[in-house]
């Protein structure tokens, strides 16, 4: 199997899953890694037996290199996959696409001019979980959905992460960082969205480190901490979803979907596993249902090799650029909405990713098919 050569830019604390990762998939091969501080790319290099460190702009110019995966900070994205594309290279980003909607359309835009794939976490929604509810959904398990909710109610980062200080500012915030799991998942297994309203507020605008090693550090909060949005389905579908770095504790649940035939409680989606439960008219408790696919342990790099395959075979790719567009015009929607006291109206749509093969993605032949097919989520 030819395997698309891949850079990764950016060596922080998501890039260790993407390296594990990539070594799993066969056609999968990363060659090079880098970072603005070299030694930290250098540890990675040795830690993971990668052959090349180089600057950026090196590894943007290393004609090695088919595809760039771009897992440096929100407000950088923009201009490392803008750079990597102008230079030849497909693209996979970490979420989100970028931090503004301007930003995001150019990237589009450029990936089309140059002929080039621009993919984009995050790629939980090919988990087992995730496909399982696709499945039954598509089988009309739960007749037709009308409404869902979504809750990601936690406290901030700033208690475990060694660098939390960006997730207080702009194109961060549980939003913006955890937002576009949930609302990934949502317009997966229900489809676009075609209004939103919103409601935001930056709840405590100090917070302070508590974790090494900048303990005690002082964080100005720049960026809505609590937010709620709902969301008016193409489908006629109603969304509510809630986003928290605000929020001790809380018993909601992560996503459930309402259909005419009944309610389906979804795993969280920052992860790929299960369980996944239904609850039927007349039934008084919630029955577990197996997962039909496979992938339900922390499988990030899936969309990855989802689209070395798409590069390979010219189908489309799964976790593509225009899904990801339309979650972040979700997200904008949302502070747009409380910003001006009204409702939004999407501009953006995309069709939904076609659902995984139960045993894994064709021609991949990934041992993690077999592995991981079937039962609960174990991470």
């Amino acid at each position: 199997m030819k395997k698309v050569k891949i850079g990764v830019v950016g060596c922080g604390n998501i890039s260790d899953i993407y390296l594990t990762n990539c070594q799993t998939f066969q056609n999968l091969e990363v060659v090079a890694v880098s970072d603005l501080d070299l030694n930290k790319a250098a540890e990675k290099a040795l830690k993971y037996n990668i052959r090349k460190v180089l600057s950026v702009q090196e590894l943007l110019a290393d004609p090695e290199i088919d595809l760039v995966i771009n897992l440096t900070i929100p407000r950088a994205h923009a201009d490392v996959c803008l750079q990597a594309l102008e230079a030849g290279k497909h693209v996979y980003v970490e979420k989100p696409l970028s931090t503004t909607l301007n930003d995001g359309n150019k990237i589009l835009e450029k990936a089309e001019e140059k002929g080039l794939m621009i993919g984009a976490a995050p790629d939980t929604f090919l988990g087992g979980g995730i496909q399982t509810c696709k499945k039954l959904i598509q089988d009309g398990a739960i007749g037709k959905p009308i409404a869902a909710t979504a809750f990601m109610m936690k406290h901030g980062p700033e208690s475990w992460h060694p660098d939390p200080e960006f997730f207080y500012q702009d194109g961060a915030g549980p939003m913006f960082d955890m937002g576009p799991y949930y609302i990934n998942v949502l317009i997966q297994l229900i489809g676009p969205v075609r209004r939103v309203t919103g409601s935001t507020q930056i709840s405590v605008p100090e917070r302070t480190i508590t974790s090494k090693p900048k303990y005690g550090k002082k964080i100005e909060v720049n960026t809505p901490t609590h937010v709620t949005g709902i969301l008016d389905f193409e489908n006629g579908a109603i969304g509510t979803i809630i986003t928290s770095f605000d929020v001790w504790g809380s018993k909601t649940p992560y996503i459930e979907i309402y259909g005419t035939e009944g309610t389906l409680s979804v795993p969280d989606p920052n992860t790929f596993g299960g369980p996944v439960m239904i609850r039927k008219p007349g039934e008084a408790d919630w029955e577990e249902v197996g997962l039909t696919h496979g992938f339900i342990e922390n499988s990030r790099g899936l969309g990855v090799a989802d689209m070395a395959e798409a590069i390979h075979s010219g189908r489309p790719l799964r976790a593509s650029g225009k899904q990801a567009y339309h979650v972040l015009e979700v997200m904008h929607g949302i502070y747009e909405s409380s910003l001006n006291g009204m409702h939004y109206t999407m501009k953006s749509t995309f069709e939904q990713a076609a659902p995984l093969p139960e045993n894994g993605i064709e021609e991949l032949e990934n041992d993690k098919v077999k592995t991981f097919e079937g039962g609960t989520n174990n991470e």
